[in-house]
Protein backbone atom coordinates (compact mmCIF):
# COMPACT_ATOMS: atom_id res chain seq x y z
CA UNK A 1 0.00 0.00 0.00
CA UNK A 2 1.47 3.34 -0.70
CA UNK A 3 0.88 7.07 0.79
CA UNK A 4 -1.82 8.13 -1.54
CA UNK A 5 -3.85 4.67 -0.98
CA UNK A 6 -2.84 4.89 2.47
CA UNK A 7 -4.37 8.76 2.57
CA UNK A 8 -7.58 7.79 1.22
CA UNK A 9 -8.25 4.47 3.37
CA UNK A 10 -7.93 7.26 6.10
CA UNK A 11 -9.97 10.13 4.67
CA UNK A 12 -12.97 7.29 3.82
CA UNK A 13 -12.27 6.33 7.90
CA UNK A 14 -12.72 9.44 9.02
CA UNK A 15 -15.58 10.35 7.02
CA UNK A 16 -17.55 6.96 8.43
CA UNK A 17 -16.22 8.01 11.88
CA UNK A 18 -17.43 11.88 11.42
CA UNK A 19 -20.63 9.62 10.23
CA UNK A 20 -21.12 7.63 13.27
CA UNK A 21 -20.15 10.89 15.79
CA UNK A 22 -23.30 12.68 14.11
CA UNK A 23 -25.68 10.05 14.21
CA UNK A 24 -25.07 9.26 18.17
CA UNK A 25 -24.80 13.05 18.74
CA UNK A 26 -28.24 13.42 17.29
CA UNK A 27 -29.39 10.30 19.48
CA UNK A 28 -27.81 11.22 22.60
CA UNK A 29 -30.00 15.00 21.78
CA UNK A 30 -33.20 13.03 21.21
CA UNK A 31 -32.93 11.15 24.27
CA UNK A 32 -31.50 14.01 26.29
CA UNK A 33 -35.12 15.06 25.21
CA UNK A 34 -37.16 12.48 26.23
CA UNK A 35 -35.18 12.33 30.18
CA UNK A 36 -35.66 15.91 30.63
CA UNK A 37 -39.76 15.25 29.70
CA UNK A 38 -39.82 11.98 31.62
CA UNK A 39 -38.07 14.07 34.28
CA UNK A 40 -40.71 16.94 34.38
CA UNK A 41 -43.45 14.02 34.33
CA UNK A 42 -41.74 13.06 37.27
CA UNK A 43 -41.89 16.06 39.45
CA UNK A 44 -45.65 16.50 38.04
CA UNK A 45 -46.63 13.48 39.50
CA UNK A 46 -44.74 13.67 43.01
CA UNK A 47 -46.55 17.13 43.75
CA UNK A 48 -49.44 15.70 42.48
CA UNK A 49 -48.91 13.00 45.14
CA UNK A 50 -47.90 15.15 47.77
CA UNK A 51 -50.63 17.54 47.43
CA UNK A 52 -53.00 14.86 47.57
CA UNK A 53 -51.21 13.45 50.77
CA UNK A 54 -51.32 16.48 52.41
CA UNK A 55 -55.15 17.13 51.56
CA UNK A 56 -56.85 13.84 51.98
CA UNK A 57 -57.87 13.24 55.33
CA UNK A 58 -56.22 10.39 57.76
CA UNK A 59 -57.57 7.38 58.50
CA UNK A 60 -59.96 7.36 55.55
CA UNK A 61 -58.12 4.83 52.74
CA UNK A 62 -60.52 2.40 51.27
CA UNK A 63 -60.11 -1.26 52.23
CA UNK A 64 -58.41 -3.40 49.05
CA UNK A 65 -61.49 -5.26 47.35
CA UNK A 66 -60.53 -8.82 48.66
CA UNK A 67 -60.88 -7.21 52.64
CA UNK A 68 -64.41 -5.29 51.74
CA UNK A 69 -65.31 -8.77 50.67
CA UNK A 70 -64.47 -9.96 53.67
CA UNK A 71 -65.74 -7.27 55.82
CA UNK A 72 -69.35 -7.41 53.91
CA UNK A 73 -69.35 -11.28 54.33
CA UNK A 74 -68.87 -10.85 58.01
CA UNK A 75 -71.20 -8.12 58.46
CA UNK A 76 -73.81 -10.17 56.54
CA UNK A 77 -73.66 -13.24 59.27
CA UNK A 78 -74.11 -10.85 62.17
CA UNK A 79 -77.28 -9.21 59.96
CA UNK A 80 -78.56 -12.58 60.11
CA UNK A 81 -78.10 -13.54 63.36
CA UNK A 82 -78.62 -10.07 65.58
CA UNK A 83 -79.34 -11.49 68.96
CA UNK A 84 -76.07 -13.83 68.63
CA UNK A 85 -72.61 -13.17 70.25
CA UNK A 86 -70.02 -14.71 68.15
CA UNK A 87 -65.97 -15.68 68.90
CA UNK A 88 -64.22 -14.98 65.84
CA UNK A 89 -63.40 -18.80 65.59
CA UNK A 90 -67.41 -19.86 65.62
CA UNK A 91 -68.07 -17.11 63.32
CA UNK A 92 -65.30 -19.17 60.52
CA UNK A 93 -67.16 -22.50 61.34
CA UNK A 94 -70.87 -20.63 60.07
CA UNK A 95 -69.42 -19.19 57.42
CA UNK A 96 -67.02 -22.23 56.50
CA UNK A 97 -64.16 -20.54 56.85
CA UNK A 98 -60.75 -21.88 57.25
CA UNK A 99 -59.87 -22.61 61.25
CA UNK A 100 -56.47 -22.11 61.03
CA UNK A 101 -55.00 -19.77 63.75
CA UNK A 102 -53.79 -17.36 60.96
CA UNK A 103 -56.92 -17.15 59.28
CA UNK A 104 -58.70 -16.77 62.47
CA UNK A 105 -56.45 -14.23 63.74
CA UNK A 106 -57.11 -12.01 60.58
CA UNK A 107 -60.93 -12.14 61.22
CA UNK A 108 -60.21 -11.16 65.02
CA UNK A 109 -58.51 -8.00 63.91
CA UNK A 110 -61.31 -6.95 61.40
CA UNK A 111 -64.00 -7.62 64.41
CA UNK A 112 -61.85 -5.43 65.74
CA UNK A 113 -61.94 -2.85 63.25
CA UNK A 114 -65.58 -3.28 62.82
CA UNK A 115 -65.81 -2.74 66.85
CA UNK A 116 -64.09 0.37 66.74
CA UNK A 117 -66.19 1.67 63.29
CA UNK A 118 -69.75 0.71 65.60
CA UNK A 119 -70.96 -2.07 63.34
CA UNK A 120 -69.98 -4.57 66.22
CA UNK A 121 -70.21 -4.33 70.14
CA UNK A 122 -68.21 -6.42 72.38
CA UNK A 123 -70.17 -7.83 75.14
CA UNK A 124 -67.33 -10.26 76.28
CA UNK A 125 -63.86 -10.86 75.69
CA UNK A 126 -63.76 -11.92 72.63
CA UNK A 127 -67.13 -12.31 71.79
CA UNK A 128 -68.93 -9.88 69.25
CA UNK A 129 -72.38 -9.06 68.34
CA UNK A 130 -74.14 -6.69 65.99
CA UNK A 131 -74.84 -3.12 67.46
CA UNK A 132 -78.45 -2.98 68.41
Amino acid sequence: MNITELLVDLHLQENEATARADELRHRIAHFSAALTETEARLTDLATTRKIITELAPTGTEPDPPESSTAYQTIVDAFNQHPDQAFRARELHELLDMPTDEASVNITRSRLGRLTRQGFLTQPGRGRYQKRT
